[in-house]
């Protein structure tokens, strides 16, 4: 029996989305059904269908108390809005539903498991959120919370472990039929750490381990973890926050971390070998994946930065989208992101070039759009003389743009939206060192309405950033300090 707290939601969501048309929203990336949207949750495949529950403010594009909000899809590209899954509406989470994720269980229905989360005073006259986590049951739309909620508390912590920074549970089941799930925490020495929890029946949890201990390497407090094996590596994703940059790596505070390496199943800890970010741009945070029916491992993350949500005009309804579905595999010990290949199907009005060789500004007649798709190969014009720099300007008009550039002499490749129409002192650009050889390098391109996502030499790196520029700029220009040669592919993704 649904709550009137989550009645007023689906009913005040459903008669706000009415007021929002279709042009206004992202083409093929998940925005919010109205309100404020940011983690994914619930990444799952349900019922013959994609599930994405979301953190979810439906009154005011503002973050405020969490829901979870709810869609479905088909392809991960097209997305119908189901009724809220989730409100603040019990005593052990009348503060916020937080992330979580989903599991089918054995009888057919679908398991949430969430964090609740409830304010406390303290002594010194603040107060902490007291964070446990929760569980819901339910048939793909309704969802009962279970009676015997909170299911793990300040009990089931190790010692001297925060019960203040508890949260994001990721459930999973095992071949034999049991659960795990792990917990994001912040052990004694106030930095991050994984807790790995297992149940016979996804009802009853224990702690089993510490999975992964940051001591003091990445950040601080880890949140919403996500845990699998790829490609014979077991991967840990996680997003740190208040992250110093290491080089080029870790450079937006609140950031994401991959850790790539192996996992003692026995012992339930986690070694890391390799470390990276997911992801190299401006906007990425909290990803969540899902193993498709097919074995793709799919990743989707909040496409936002927590540093420039005050960004949007404050007349609109709506705030916050998720990140392109990105297949995921591992390489040399990397992790590498294409676009889903369902995406293909949908471009259309295919204009190619080969072998431009230009120094200076150009235009190319049927390149413009604010729904592409462009695939560039930017190779040196002249060898014995590496030219300067390349950029591609996008989302261009006399007033507008937003450019992607490459440095071949340092290997740096930048993506830069102060032009874009922001009026605020917000994050504007990213640089990011990238692999090429005598100043080659392969891009692909993939502009919505809202955002840019860039594809660096057949996934071995992404940089993503939303952008609010006005739809009327949809100029494309090219630019070369020095001599380039460029193969140059644009489709238009009807989606």
């Amino acid at each position: 029996m649904s709550s009137q707290t989550l009645r007023e939601a689906r009913k005040y969501e459903e008669a706000s989305a009415k007021m929002i048309h279709s042009d206004d929203r992202p083409s093929f990336h998940l925005s919010t059904r109205v309100g404020w949207m940011n983690d994914p949750n619930g990444f799952s495949y349900y019922g013959g269908k994609y599930h994405m529950f979301y953190q979810y403010h439906p009154y005011d594009p503002n973050w405020g108390p969490m829901h979870w909000g709810h869609a479905v899809s088909e392809d991960l590209l097209h997305w119908e809005y189901l009724p809220a899954a989730l409100a603040p509406d019990e005593p052990y989470d009348r503060d916020g539903c937080f992330s979580g994720s989903a599991v089918t269980l054995p009888d057919g229905r679908q398991l949430l498991m969430y964090t609740g989360v409830v304010k406390e005073r303290q002594w010194s006259g603040g107060f902490q959120e007291v964070q446990t986590q929760c569980l819901a049951v339910g048939d793909g739309i309704d969802y009962e919370k279970y009676e015997m909620n909170p299911v793990l508390d300040e009990k089931d912590l190790p010692e001297g472990s925060s019960r203040f920074d508890f949260r994001d549970p990721k459930m999973w089941q095992k071949e034999d039929g049991t659960y795990c799930c792990i917990v994001g925490n912040r052990p004694a020495d106030g930095s991050g750490q994984i807790l790995l929890y297992t149940s016979p029946d996804g009802f009853q949890w224990k702690f089993k381990s510490i999975l992964a201990s940051n001591r003091k390497r990445f950040g601080k407090m880890w949140e919403c973890p996500d845990f699998f094996q790829l490609d014979g590596k077991w991967v840990l994703l996680t997003s740190p926050q208040d992250m110093l940059p290491h080089g080029f790596e870790y450079h937006n505070g609140n950031g994401t971390l991959c850790l790539i390496g192996d996992f003692d199943e026995e012992a339930g800890t986690f070694q890391d070998q390799h470390d990276q970010s997911i992801d190299y741009g401006i906007d990425f945070y909290a990803p969540q994946t899902l193993l498709m029916p097919d074995g793709r491992r799919v990743m989707i993350g909040w496409m936002q930065n927590w540093d420039t949500c005050q960004q949007r005009a404050k007349d609109v309804l709506w705030f916050g989208q998720m990140s392109l579905p990105r297949e995921l595999s591992i390489k040399n010990g990397r992790l590498y992101q294409r676009p889903i290949r369902e995406l293909d199907a949908f471009r259309s009005n295919k204009v190619a070039y080969q072998d431009i060789t230009f120094s200076d500004t150009i235009k190319l007649e049927g390149i413009k759009g604010r729904r592409v798709d462009i695939e560039l190969n930017i190779r040196p014009g002249d060898e014995q003389n590496l030219y300067h720099k390349f950029a591609l300007r996008f989302a261009q008009n006399e007033k507008y743009q937003t450019s992607l550039s490459f440095r071949p002499r340092e290997n740096i490749l930048k993506v830069d939206r102060k032009y874009s129409g922001s009026r605020r002192a917000i994050i504007h650009q990213r640089r990011s060192k990238v692999k090429s050889e005598n100043g080659m390098i392969k891009l692909r391109v993939i502009l919505d309405r809202f955002s840019v996502e860039v594809f660096v030499n057949d996934g071995e790196q992404v940089l993503s950033a939303t952008l609010y520029t006005s739809q009327s700029a949809d100029g494309i220009l090219f630019y070369a300090d020095g001599t380039v040669n460029m193969d140059v592919v644009k489709y238009d993704l009807i989606v």
